[in-house]
């Protein structure tokens, strides 16, 4: 998990890359389990629940779940079961080979995690070692036995855990061990579960058969990816990105994630840490599209759910980022107690992207509403209403600077994006109110849309680069760009996008794309932040739609199957890729990364050549193609 090194006479932690973990999930929560067999993040019972086990911010003392051979090491090798969410991690030892088979059950009541163990040959000598801390991997529970149960107690939490090894005392208090051996052919099965701390009584799960765990949790998730419709050449990478998308789905509401993670940097030994475990506005368009295209229309329909819900209220009050069931307090505060992934602190919980004040977020959400009613996805009767009070306020308010895209600190300025969003924000409005017959104030939006629109072909367009720019008046370039052509703002073919394109080709780095450029708005000197960071694996793939859609389509295709060859060994992608040190950065698996990679490959599917033994793969507007919009009865 991890190990240390002395700089200068201190020691610095050096967890375990990034790219070691994979993820399993109940559709509540989710762990991150190591190549070592440790589980070294955790929160219960929700996503955004505080830490128990924290390992992945720290140290071990910071709380894990290692079940691995005596002998230690990393596995041999590893791999989700086909079309699933279940780990299979093997070791193949001097005396042995053994095998972990990780999983969450999709909720049904409590969260708990079942680990199976399987003698595959000759005898392992196997520990589980269970060091549990509450409240962001600070506070040392009580742990007292109840029969063939531990149960771990510190305030409201409760975890407990039952398994068919026994427990031996190694002189740790804080820790509890099961030692056991595996021969071939034996199977052995490990079960935590979490509970308030007031019932007394060991949860349910405890006495599941992990069989039958295991059993109806292949059967859920490949029942679930059959329904994929995606048949082109990266079905593979297509599906276990819809797999882990649906796993940061929060299924009593429907919002999803950006990553189950927190404080995972963008540059190591850096303060470029966020809580990532909420949900972001700016993901709606591109999350509802992808879920649409994909045969996901259940999953569609909850997350736009989701964003109405979380939207009620005052449009002056439009956040960037909502919890999981909408809620809009999630206060930033800092843990000094944990020492950050390889020293990057301060390890953050919550965050203050609430009060950023964002104009893009506007035309994000009128996008997801449109392509919503093409869908014929029924919306609640107010929502009319909804986008008539969220264009009043931009009518008034779009002319102002904001932060941006990016979150940027410092002043507030002319973003380009946020101006070319508020235009597909007025496009949209006038598009819905075509379709449902509600064109009252369509004039005016028609007005907005037309003015917005001679702006940004006139403010932030640099005549010396041929490219538009980050913000008006100033030459920086930013990937945001890329996205002129997908929104519809100007046609690909028009030369002011190829020429966007082509100078955008600066932003790259190792064969990826940054964000923006280095030293402009979000590098240290623009916001306080010292530090550069890696490539941004969205942007990246951004990069690779906006080059097929100007017809340069073996560069685009190259630059997807890049991307492709950076994920982990399980599939899965951080935020961001460091070209010089080959190593992923920030939350993982980041949702954003794992759309773009699904929205990407559908674009480029469609530029392949059709295949007799497999079907053309559905256009972004196909869901919606036969079916009459309509508002949905209050």
């Amino acid at each position: 998990m991890e190990s240390g090194e002395v700089h200068d006479g201190v020691i610095r932690i050096m967890n375990a890359p990034i790219e070691d973990y994979a993820l399993i999930s109940d559709l509540e929560t989710a762990a991150m389990v190591g190549r070592d067999g440790s589980v070294d993040w955790l929160c219960l019972p929700r996503f955004d629940s505080p830490a128990c086990l924290a390992a992945l911010l720290g140290t071990e003392e910071n709380g894990r779940w290692r079940v691995a051979p005596v002998s230690g090491g990393p596995c041999t090798r590893r791999s989700y079961r086909t079309d699933t969410l279940v780990l299979d991690s093997v070791w193949e030892t001097p005396t042995g080979t053994v095998r972990v088979t990780d999983l969450m059950r999709p909720r049904t009541g409590v969260p708990c995690i079942v680990r199976l163990v399987e003698g595959l040959s000759g005898t392992v000598d196997m520990r589980s070692e269970l060091r549990l801390r509450f409240h962001q991997g600070r506070v040392v529970p009580w742990v007292r036995e109840v029969g063939r149960c531990s149960v771990a107690v510190a305030g409201p939490d409760a975890v407990w855990l039952g398994g068919d090894g026994h427990v031996r005392d190694l002189g740790d208090p804080d820790a509890t061990v099961w030692d056991f051996t595996v021969m071939a052919g034996r199977r052995l099965a490990l079960t935590l579960a979490w509970t308030p701390s007031s019932r007394p009584a060991p949860p349910v799960p405890l006495s599941v058969p992990a069989e039958t765990a295991l059993k109806e949790t292949v059967d859920f998730w490949r029942r679930w990816a059959a329904q994929c419709r995606y048949q082109g050449p990266w079905r593979e990478a297509v599906l276990r990105s819809l797999i882990t998308l649906k796993a940061l789905t929060y299924a009593p509401t429907g919002g999803i994630v950006a990553a189950p993670t927190t404080s995972l940097p963008g540059r190591l030994g850096g303060e470029r840490n966020w809580d990532y475990r909420y949900c972001w506005l700016r993901d709606s368009t591109s999350a509802l599209s992808c879920l649409l295209r994909s045969g996901y229309r259940d999953e569609a329909t909850a997350w736009l759910d989701w964003l109405v819900r979380a939207l009620a209220g005052d449009p002056a009050d439009l956040q960037s980022v909502y919890g999981v069931k909408g809620q809009r307090l999630l206060p930033e505060t800092e843990a000094p107690w944990l020492p950050g992934y390889e020293g990057s602190r301060p390890v953050r919980f919550g965050t203050s992207a609430v009060d950023t004040f964002q104009l893009d977020v506007y035309g994000e959400v009128m996008d997801t509403l449109w392509l919503s009613l093409r869908a014929g996805i029924p919306m609640p009767a107010h929502v009319w209403d909804l986008v008539e009070a969220l264009m009043g306020f931009l009518l008034r308010h779009w002319r102002e600077p904001d932060q941006g895209l990016w979150q940027t600190g410092g002043p507030r300025r002319q973003f380009t994006h946020s101006k070319v969003m508020t235009w597909v924000a007025a496009d949209r409005a006038v598009r819905m109110g075509e379709l449902l017959g509600r064109n009252g104030s369509a004039g005016e939006w028609r007005a907005m849309r037309e003015e917005v629109h001679r702006q940004v072909c006139r403010e932030g367009w640099d005549a010396a680069q041929r490219s538009f720019v980050q913000s008006y008046g100033e030459p920086r370039l930013d990937a945001s760009a890329l996205l002129i052509p997908r929104v519809g703002f100007l046609p690909a073919r028009d030369e002011r996008v190829r020429g966007t394109v082509r100078a955008l080709g600066r932003l790259g780095h190792g064969g990826f794309v940054r964000r923006y450029a280095p030293g402009g708005a979000g590098s240290g000197q623009a916001d306080g932040i010292d530090g550069a960071e890696g490539t941004f694996v969205s942007c990246s793939l951004w990069y690779a739609d906006a080059l097929a859609a100007t017809g340069r389509r073996q560069e685009a295709r190259e630059a997807f199957e890049r991307v492709l060859a950076i994920r982990n060994d399980v599939g899965l992608l951080a935020e961001q890729w460091d070209p010089d040190t080959g190593r992923q950065l920030g939350n993982a698996p980041k949702a954003f990364s794992h759309i773009a990679l699904v929205e990407t490959a559908f674009g480029l599917s469609r530029l392949q050549p059709p295949s007799p033994t497999r079907g053309t793969a559905p256009s972004p507007s196909s869901p919606g193609a036969a079916r009459t919009p309509r508002i949905r009865p209050g």
